[in-house]
């Protein structure tokens, strides 16, 4: 990501984020002498959703870009078409480009007849060659350690981007290359197997992070659930967060860390669920304890 937005941002410019972001976004944005503009998600009856007007009101003639987390990290909101459609027509009437990261594409989750879809922003009318498509080998494959990623974008995008990621990782080990694309010719039921074991683990943790007096949805993708702490009484996530770790020995992390505007996130943190299933039994025996609380 970092790479792409070197290449194709210049100071002074904008680029809007939905808010709350993974970590990363805002301080790339900065990096590359650009303007975060941040847009809030807002949550209601178990789904988080934009504000239309906010967004539209977001772009303006500095906008060079939106970067779109889809699924997203670490609310685990999918895009829905209608959504994603009204952001590319946002992107071609003010001419900006569109940065995707993709990186949880084979983690959607279908609930009570929903059949929910990974949208690729590319493959909307007219939005082939203003998006950037980031995704990775990580989260797909459970490689997060090797760091090897690809960029998908038009050809003069792309020549940019290799000059700037020269210098910034020189390249992938070449082994590691291999046998990514060799995880890529996996079949079809290797996807399906994926999103099948972690729904289970979804299904099985939120729960038990309810019962024990957690507000939180069931989230729609990737392996977060990014949850409420209001009833626990505790003044701030940091707080709670050392408290989890010292007494119930259940690490979180607080959910201020994914918004500019630290408030917001004050009594949130998020829980990730991508562990072992005798791990996630033993924090869900840990967790217990917390019912104490309130």
């Amino acid at each position: 990501m970092i790479a792409a937005m070197l290449a194709c941002v210049d100071k002074g410019e904008e680029v809007i984020l939905f808010e709350p972001f993974y970590e990363n976004y805002a301080p790339d944005a900065i990096l590359s002498d650009a303007k975060p503009i941040h847009v809030p998600l807002y949550q209601a009856n178990d789904h988080w959703y934009f504000d239309e007007h906010e967004l539209r009101s977001a772009f303006n003639k500095n906008t060079k870009a939106i970067i779109i987390c889809n699924p997203n990290n670490p609310t685990g909101k999918v895009f829905t078409r209608s959504e994603m459609e009204f952001i590319a027509e946002l992107c071609q009437e003010f001419d900006a480009l569109c940065f995707t990261d993709e990186i949880y594409e084979h983690i959607i989750y279908n609930d009570d007849g929903v059949q929910r879809e990974h949208i690729c922003m590319a493959t909307l009318d007219g939005m082939k060659d203003r998006t950037v498509v980031v995704n990775s080998l990580s989260k797909t494959y459970s490689v997060t350690g090797w760091r090897v990623g690809y960029v998908i974008a038009p050809a003069d995008i792309t020549n940019a981007i290799r000059k700037v990621h020269d210098f910034l990782t020189v390249g992938a080990p070449n082994c590691l290359q291999h046998a990514g694309a060799h995880a890529m010719q996996l079949p079809d039921s290797y996807y399906q197997q994926l999103q099948a074991e972690y729904q289970r683990k979804r299904d099985f943790i939120v729960p038990v992070l309810k019962s024990v007096g957690f507000k939180c949805a069931y989230p729609e993708g990737a392996y977060y659930v990014m949850t409420d702490i209001s009833d626990f009484g505790f003044n701030d996530d940091f707080e709670f967060t050392k408290f989890l770790i010292r007494e119930i020995g259940v690490a979180v992390v607080p959910g201020s860390s994914f918004y500019q505007h630290k408030n917001l996130g004050k009594q949130q943190v998020r829980l990730c669920f991508c562990k072992k299933d005798e791990t996630l039994q033993e924090a869900a025996n840990r967790l217990q304890k917390l019912k104490q609380l309130h």
